[in-house]
């Protein structure tokens, strides 16, 4: 079985080696990006890189014709300059693919680029895996709503805009340096099957299922099993936007070979509950201490005279060290969360204190950081769950993302000590 590698997509996510946590000071000379870490630069142990990869999108990188882009003048020159891997500092067994970054023109009629313009893209920075230019299908059928009359009409539009892109983008990458991958769009099981089965037929021997982020695991899942018999031994097939751990196992065998996403980063800040992963149990809530200075919602209560800014002040520094304490086991576990509670009290009131109380009573009393052997929790301990400004909420993140890397490989070992056993019961 060949190796389920996983991207890890760039959106500007990397963090500043000189960042004091005590004093929240960074080196004054720093230039963003250049001077920064990536997540494989974070861990810096070769086994325990967290991706095989990055994906890049051009869309990103170019913004979509109308002068934005999340990358400045002079990352955008130097990134062209530098090539891909250099830019990213990428050790030499990582690969890079690049996409055209479909979800953020979604909502336009055509994509913005040319076919000839993402083969440019990909050549000129030095990819190694490209994709096909293509056009996001919306929605999916379900059971209380299958898609019908003008809504179809756009999804058979798109998809087919799609699949003729696909074929003039594998003829135009015929002596590129790079692999191409055909993007497959459906709107159910059956258009999924179809856009792959004509992909194959165009003769593409790698293929990426796009649109599928929104989409629920049941009806991914429903997909890949419609496609599966209908590809080839040496098919090779990659997920846009797809993470899904505990079907790990049912995407490899469904011929998965690869996927992208950056949930396990998003969570680390977005979401209210899974905020810090471990490779066994559920994830914890991250202990939030809001900086004073740089939170609009308390600003407006100080301003409008609600919150006294200098009880706010004492109360913030005592939950900081309160944290800081308990880190190093010099007091309670409920001395900490007092602290803590009392500020979360100030600035996001009594009733949402209640609620999580019990859950950052869980992350204070199981310690989890203390359990984890990765880079960012042995160089900064308990900072690496106190959600609070870029420098800590992404160093969590990049600890999500090596997490989702663990499970990956735990899945892959699985299997392979399966694929062993059946290969020696069958010479019995």
């Amino acid at each position: 079985m060949s190796k389920f590698k996983y991207f890890f997509p760039d959106s500007q996510d990397f963090v500043d080696p000189s960042f004091d946590f005590l004093k929240e000071t960074r080196n004054e000379h720093r230039v963003r990006q250049r001077d920064d870490f990536y997540p494989h630069e974070v861990f810096k142990r070769e086994f325990l890189f967290p991706y095989d990869g990055m994906l890049v999108s051009k869309a990103v990188v170019d913004g979509l014709g109308n002068g934005e882009s999340k990358y400045t003048r002079a990352q955008r020159q130097r990134f062209y300059r530098a090539k891909m891997k250099s830019f990213f500092r990428l050790p030499e067994n990582m690969l890079s693919m690049g996409d055209c970054g479909a979800f953020t023109y979604v909502g336009q009629e055509n994509p913005p680029y040319t076919v000839d313009e993402i083969v440019d893209f990909y050549e000129d920075s030095g990819f190694d895996l490209g994709v096909s230019l293509d056009h996001i299908v919306f929605g999916y059928d379900n059971p209380k709503k299958i898609i019908i009359g003008e809504e179809l009409d756009e999804c058979i539009r798109r998809q087919k805009l799609t699949l003729d892109n696909a074929e003039k983008f594998l003829k135009a990458s015929e002596d590129a340096r790079f692999t191409p991958y055909g993007v497959a769009h459906g709107w159910n099981a059956k258009s999924y099957t179809e856009s792959v089965r004509a992909l194959i037929q165009m003769g593409y021997k790698h293929i990426t299922m796009g649109g599928m982020v929104p989409l629920k695991t049941p009806q991914i899942l429903e997909v890949l099993k419609s496609t599966h018999p209908y590809l080839k031994t040496d098919t090779k097939v990659h997920l846009l936007g797809i993470a899904r751990p505990e079907s790990f196992k049912d995407f490899m065998s469904f011929g998965v070979t690869s996927i992208d996403s950056t949930t396990p980063l998003q969570q680390a800040f977005k979401d209210k509950r899974n905020n810090y992963h471990v490779v066994d149990g559920n994830a914890y809530v991250a202990l939030r201490v809001p900086q004073l200075d740089g939170n609009l919602t308390l600003s407006r209560k100080i301003k409008s005279g609600e919150i006294d800014q200098d009880v706010a002040r004492v109360l913030e520094r005592n939950a900081l060290s309160a944290l800081r304490a308990y880190g190093k086991r010099e007091i309670s576990t409920d001395e900490a969360l007092s602290a803590l509670v009392d500020y979360e009290i100030l600035h996001s009131g009594v009733d949402k204190a209640d609620k999580v109380r019990n859950e950052y009573w869980r992350t204070l009393n199981e310690r989890p950081w203390d359990d984890c052997d990765c880079d960012v929790c042995k160089q900064i301990g308990i900072e690496v769950i106190i959600f609070r400004g870029a420098e800590r909420n992404r160093r969590r993140g990049f600890h999500n993302i090596q997490v989702l890397y663990k499970k990956l490989q735990t899945t892959l070992n699985m299997n392979t000590a399966l694929e062993s056993r059946l290969k020696n019961d069958n010479r019995i």
